[in-house]
């Protein structure tokens, strides 16, 4: 097993970055070992459900080959599903700092044109409202664990997988690493992101408007339309439609209306202005 990992860590050489990032307090080597040992237990779940699904309806050789494809086919697909975890965990916190970024920004540069220390403001933050307090939080530990303040704030930069904020903690790091005065670049940074943002609102607008309208044609108008000229033909030909037939159609109507409302909801832009 140890080897198979060895391996593996060679294959994803992203893995390390991408665990740092999502704040998963494991090594790679530790990561693949779980995921594989998860995938091999729902492999045998699949083969056992395969096995009796099949058992009694098709001869021993074509039972043994599905439960092995079953079995293979789960495995690899389990796999990849965990090792792809990270990333979404990563694309969720980049969500969650990006909402957030503009009002943490704004407190930062209050505290800091008040006559703030720099590390006496982001403990303030740390302890502040928001989303945004949790990701200081994580910095201030690294500093209270005995970590520079520079190299705090350069880990943060480098492993935050919102662009936003690591434009803010660069303006820190440029601070304490050349003395200069942080108020005026910062308020220059939170201007273009607030511009960004405002842009990001106005193209939701536009894709919107195109969502819906593709929502009316695909989940209204076709079906309904549809299902009506579907009737007025079978009257005429003595189709008899059966109730499984218009369950069904409910049922594909149901997952095009779910379809949509995740595709909106991805679609939605990560801002709080």
């Amino acid at each position: 097993m140890a080897a198979i990992e060895k391996i593996l860590v060679r294959r994803f050489p992203g893995l390390k970055k991408d665990l740092r990032m999502a704040h998963i307090k494991q090594t790679p080597e530790q990561y693949l070992k779980r995921a594989l040992r998860l995938s091999q237990y729902g492999a045998l779940a699949f083969a056992a459900f395969a096995f009796f699904a099949t058992a009694k309806a098709l001869p021993p050789q074509k039972v043994f080959a599905l439960v092995l494809l079953a079995s293979f086919g789960s495995a690899v697909l389990m796999f990849f599903f965990f090792i792809n975890v990270p990333k979404g965990m990563i694309r969720k916190r980049q969500r969650e700092m990006d909402k957030d970024v503009l009002f943490a920004g704004r407190y930062i540069l209050m505290k800091i044109e008040s006559g703030s220390p720099i590390i006496g403001t982001l403990v303030d933050a740390s302890r502040g409202y928001g989303v945004a307090s949790k990701y200081f939080r994580e910095i201030v530990d690294e500093i209270n664990t005995g970590t520079p303040v520079e190299d705090a704030l350069e880990q943060a930069r480098n492993y935050t997988s919102s662009e936003k904020f690591r434009r803010i903690l660069w303006q820190l790091l440029v601070t304490l690493k050349t003395g200069t005065d942080v108020t005026g670049p910062l308020k220059a940074t939170l201007a273009s992101i607030a511009g960004e943002q405002i842009i990001e609102i106005k193209e939701y607008g536009k894709k919107l408007n195109s969502l819906m309208l593709l929502y009316m044609v695909a989940a209204c108008v076709a079906p309904s339309l549809g299902l009506t000229m579907f009737l007025i033909i079978a009257s005429f030909l003595n189709i008899s439609i059966s109730n499984a037939l218009l369950i069904s159609v409910l049922f594909l109507l149901a997952i095009i209306q779910g379809f949509f409302l995740v595709m909106i909801k991805a679609a939605r832009p990560s801002v709080e202005m």
